[in-house]
């Protein structure tokens, strides 16, 4: 478990960099290419390896099989990591030769996670819903790397041009696959398992069929929306990306039908959860009429105009926050008390986390990213945008360092030596009745 854990606190720092580089390009003192180095801090830095580690984690829990390979699960991160941290550096010194061998770097890197998985995936017998996505989602994970190794290309090397392909025509394709392929169907993916498993609910009913257009709407509205931005096909953009929109209404309902049918008492992460489906389910209602008009305009490529932040900060932002909240935690309990449960007093999962910074957070994240999803809903720039980042900055800060005192308080090793590997040792009960690690 200290492989997915590893990925989880590198993605926390990916974060606290992704949020400070967005706050300081409001106030203008982010040099170069800024903005690019921001999206994918957020994006592959932190959401990507936090989707690393938690299906180095869960699919060989889920699917009853073992790891692939441990020893390329580590290898996958310090790819990425060396790739990313690269490829930043050099969006903001405008250096685009070095881009090239940096996204060289994250391809392989995520193509060696995908290889992993996939072969971690391949001793199973019969895929359930969750498998079948976390598949899906490997795919668009390798397309979009290729893409955006083309990319990097281009910026030193014009070749788009020369094939007679736009840029903007793949930029949009490659966003595309990675926030409505790669991330959101692992997102949908793993919230059919942590859905039900958290709410202690099963699905039934009219979740089946929800379920049912869900599977068939999603990727193929993926490819669809992403092969007509490629080509420039309007009408074939615009089927694709009703065919996500109705994908998502699908999984809102599942989500919260899902909350409101629970069965435990309500943590923070079952709060970021409801946050999550409301931002969704309005990210449905700006998108719709937007990608309805015009699904290839820049403005409209996460959604409706200026709807990016609901998506990534509303819906999948929270999603992933949430899910930490109960993850991190897990895993430190696992390695540090489960062998004593029986032997003396251990505390529950949810005690190893302070719930007032969770309180706390949770109010700075919500309110900072409604001043920002609002702000630019209604076109209002300056000082809104602004106070929301720095209260989602804070916020940040705040949960990172909720999960962080986690390691801190419950494990017997320094940070650095549980991020090198040495973890807490397994303890049971000897021969002579004591306790032995």
């Amino acid at each position: 478990m200290t492989v997915p854990l590893r990925h989880f606190l590198v993605g926390l720092v990916f974060l606290v960099a992704g949020i400070g580089v967005g706050i300081g390009l409001h106030l203008n003192v982010v040099p170069g290419l800024g903005r690019l180095a921001h999206v994918h801090l957020l994006l592959a830095g932190w959401i990507c390896l936090t989707i690393m580690g938690a299906m180095t984690q869960f699919v060989p829990v889920w699917s009853g099989v073992t790891l692939h390979s441990r020893r390329l699960a580590n290898v996958q991160l310090g790819l990425v990591v060396a790739g990313l941290s690269g490829f930043v550096v050099a969006f903001l010194l405008v250096e685009t030769t070095w881009l090239i061998p940096f996204a060289a770097l994250m391809l392989v890197g995520f193509w060696v996670f995908a290889y992993n998985i996939v072969r971690t995936l391949g001793t199973v017998d019969e895929y359930d819903v969750t498998e079948r996505h976390f598949l899906g989602a490997l795919g668009f994970f390798l397309a979009l790397t290729v893409l955006g190794v083309l990319l990097a290309i281009d910026f030193t090397v014009p070749t788009f041009s020369r094939v007679g392909v736009g840029r903007s025509g793949v930029v949009g394709a490659h966003a595309t696959l990675a926030v409505f392929g790669a991330v959101l169907t692992t997102v949908y993916g793993a919230l059919y398992q942590l859905g039900t498993m958290f709410t202690q609910t099963e699905l039934h009913g009219i979740d089946h069929r929800l379920r049912a257009v869900e599977e068939v709407a999603h990727p193929v509205g993926v490819v669809v929306l992403a092969a007509g931005r490629l080509a420039a096909n309007a009408p074939a953009a615009r089927v694709g990306g009703l065919l996500v929109l109705l994908a998502a209404s699908a999984i809102c309902l599942v989500l919260a039908r899902k909350l409101y049918e629970m069965r435990v008492e309500r943590t923070p992460m079952h709060t970021r959860y409801v946050v999550a489906v409301g931002a969704l389910a309005l990210w449905v209602a700006v998108s719709a009429p937007a990608w309805t008009s015009d699904p290839l305009t820049r403005e409209h490529l996460l959604g409706g105009a200026n709807a990016g932040h609901l998506m990534l900060l509303g819906a999948i932002g929270f999603v992933v926050v949430g899910t930490l909240y109960h993850v991190i935690p897990f895993v430190v309990w696992v390695n540090r008390y489960s062998d004593l449960l029986g032997l003396e007093d251990v505390p529950m999962i949810d005690d190893l986390y302070d719930d007032r910074i969770a309180a706390i957070d949770g109010l700075l994240l919500g309110g900072g990213s409604a001043l920002i999803v609002g702000a630019n809903l209604s076109s209002v720039a300056g000082v809104p945008v602004l106070l929301g980042g720095l209260l989602v900055g804070v916020g940040v800060v705040a949960f990172v360092s909720n999960v962080v005192l986690v390691l801190v308080r419950h494990s017997p090793h320094p940070i650095d030596r549980i991020v090198l590997g040495a973890f807490s040792p397994r303890r049971a009960r000897g021969p002579d009745g004591a306790v032995e690690e």
